[in-house]
């Protein structure tokens, strides 16, 4: 059950990002990036096991963000991908500012909510914190290696349109790896042992390797799609 959920959820996740881009443009995948940054960060306090290996949830939807911000990158430029890289950075803040706010809330006497929201969000702070920095750092990273790498492969090749696959698979993976290694470590240490913790690591990279392998159909699924409805 956890590995078909895992499939369907990547799959709905990238989909989406080309249905928000067909439908509003560059609006559109900051539109996702927001989403992908308050869902992610809300399903990776859970732990399942799937294909043999424990790992957190929200890979997909982290996964999915990278695909918005490539994209970006793709088809509009690296100051548009860096615009949504500050969405999600901007996004992730305001939900750890209101999700601190709501342990304060005093509860009416017919209320049955408080309690486990207040027990799923009681990490919510060190967790959006440690996500927030990697987020930041991992997606700034991704960027700018896209760029680089586009940049050297067009003076090789003479062409902007090649290496797509390189520059895309290249990018997210070191990124990612940065990404998963400063959450977990910010997020998780003192919760998990250590040999648990290097065991999610190597679990959550290994189903970013798969997610970002197979988002590349995508990415040249959307430059062939080129502009959204609204500017065709």
């Amino acid at each position: 059950m956890n590995e078909l959920l895992l499939v369907t959820s990547l799959v709905i996740s990238f989909g989406a990002v080309l249905i928000f881009h067909r439908i509003a443009g560059k609006g559109g995948l900051l539109a996702w990036i927001a989403v992908c940054a308050i869902f992610a960060n809300i399903e990776v306090t859970m732990l399942v096991r799937a294909f043999g290996l424990d790992q957190t949830l929200g890979n997909t939807l982290f996964a999915s963000s990278f695909l918005a911000t490539d994209i970006l990158s793709e088809l509009y430029g690296k100051k548009e991908a860096d615009k949504g890289v500050w969405t999600g950075i901007c996004a992730t803040v305001m939900f750890i500012v209101l999700s601190l706010m709501w342990q304060f809330y005093v509860p009416a006497d017919a209320d049955w909510a408080s309690a486990s929201v207040r027990s799923l969000f009681s990490n919510t702070p060190r967790i959006l914190t440690a996500s927030l920095v990697g987020y930041a750092a991992s997606e700034l990273l991704d960027v700018w290696l896209y760029h680089k790498l586009w940049d050297i492969t067009a003076k090789k090749t003479g062409s902007r349109e090649t290496f797509l696959w390189l520059r895309n698979n290249a990018a997210t993976l070191i990124s990612q790896l940065v990404n998963i290694i400063i959450f977990n470590v910010g997020a998780f240490a003192g919760i998990y042992s250590w040999p648990e913790l290097l065991s999610i690591t190597c679990a959550c990279y290994i189903i970013y390797i798969f997610t970002s392998l197979l988002d590349t159909p995508f990415v040249y699924l959307a430059r062939k799609l080129g502009k959204p409805i609204d500017a065709a």
